[in-house]
């Protein structure tokens, strides 16, 4: 698919097509995807195992942003039928995020093949668990068609989730930033809460080391507003604006990358943020005006987030100096998005009231981080024996 210095590498998928887990021929299927489903060909696991005379696909399941992924995030999902292969279609992000036994009758296994971005706020692991604790419910072989993560499986970063935070938006007790691939999360979390463990099939050629364009892999974007993998490599720190008040570049061509406020003075914020001397990262002064979501129609200043030497970036650092500085800068950006309970989105990203408060009380970013490299060799210890891939 590239050049020759790429890493040649065959997805799950790839090689569960290829006679990877005869165990499934025959088998009654039910498939768990998206349009990140693909193989290297850039043809989809839908209509592939459709046609494959060895497997027998009888129900398809989307999770967030629906099976075909054109739907918004946040937006529910509505079950249909898909047009090509006539196919029922459950939603897992509309009026249920858990498959229902109903959805799961007359299966044999069932099966998860989505491209995960290895951060722990994107919902597609949700998907995974709820899915894995259904099927174990159900009495089904889950199986897991592994696929890269795409910031590579050495990188580790952030704090580890609380419990009492767990939501969709964070579901186990990991850090941000986790190393994992979908199918070594699938084990891990399926060891650590007495679920069977899941069927893998793993990829061949993918080392830890292994960010996704240095693959040979076609890049599909895993949501609508994550179109790039500098989004993807942003997407630890910038994400972390949508527990604020201001636009985090989603109705921008830039989503993760772009962020700011009708209130803000662009020429300043950048001043600012290079006064944290962050290495790897630069920042250009710009005004926008998103086309939806937080202040849509509204001229916004702010700045454009650009990677320079990705591996040297302090992620959750400049997550949490971003945080402090709009809050500082903007009045518009002081408030703290909160749901329908009541509950403050940062927090639910975040795994913990303590960043939220912290940030209020003006703890320097150096406090806030403090205490996070403990939990970090603690999980590094706990992923250990689940690693399928070496450096």
């Amino acid at each position: 698919m590239k050049g020759s210095t790429h890493a040649v590498v065959q997805n799950g998928l790839d090689v569960l097509l290829a006679g990877g887990a005869p165990g499934l021929h025959g088998k009654q299927l039910g498939l768990i995807t998206n349009p990140t489903g693909i193989n290297r060909a850039l043809q989809g696991g839908v209509d592939l195992l459709h046609a494959d005379p060895r497997f027998e696909l009888c129900a398809l399941f989307g999770p967030e942003h629906g099976m075909r992924g054109d739907a918004q995030a946040g937006v529910h999902v509505q079950a249909s039928t898909d047009s090509r292969t006539g196919l029922p279609v459950y939603s897992l992000y509309g009026e249920t995020r858990r498959p229902r036994p109903e959805m799961l009758q007359g299966l044999d296994a069932l099966l998860f093949d989505i491209q995960d971005i290895g951060v722990r706020y994107a919902t597609y692991l949700s998907t995974l668990v709820y899915a894995m604790e259904a099927a174990a419910e159900a009495g089904l072989l889950f199986v897991v068609l592994d696929r890269p993560n795409p910031l590579g499986g050495q990188l580790l970063a952030g704090n580890i989730l609380n419990p009492d935070f767990s939501s969709f938006v964070g579901i186990a007790n990991i850090p941000v930033c986790h190393g994992l691939t979908v199918g070594e999360f699938a084990r891990l979390y399926a060891a650590e809460h007495g679920l069977p463990e899941p069927m893998v099939v793993a990829m061949r050629g993918w080392r830890r080391n292994h960010w996704f364009d240095q693959l040979d892999l076609p890049w599909v974007q895993p949501s609508p507003n994550l179109p790039t993998l500098d989004a993807v490599a942003l997407y630890p720190a910038t994400c972390l604006l949508e527990g604020l008040s201001c636009s985090e570049g989603r109705g921008t061509t830039r989503p993760f990358e772009i962020l700011g406020a009708p209130d803000i003075d662009p020429f300043v914020l950048a001043e600012t943020l290079a006064v944290h001397a962050l290495p790897g990262v630069a920042f250009r002064p710009l005004y926008f005006t998103p086309t939806f979501s937080k202040h849509a129609q509204t001229r916004c200043g702010g700045v454009q987030v650009y990677l320079l030497e990705r591996a040297r970036i302090p992620l959750m650092e400049l997550g949490l100096y971003l945080l402090a500085d709009l809050r500082r800068l903007s009045p518009l950006s002081r408030t703290w998005i909160q749901g329908e309970n009541g509950t403050y989105f940062l927090d639910l990203l975040c795994g913990s009231d303590q960043v939220r408060l912290a940030l209020e009380a003006g703890a320097s970013v150096a406090e806030i981080t403090a205490n996070w490299e403990g939990g970090l060799a603690a999980f590094a210890q706990r992923r250990a024996s689940f690693l399928r891939y070496q450096d």
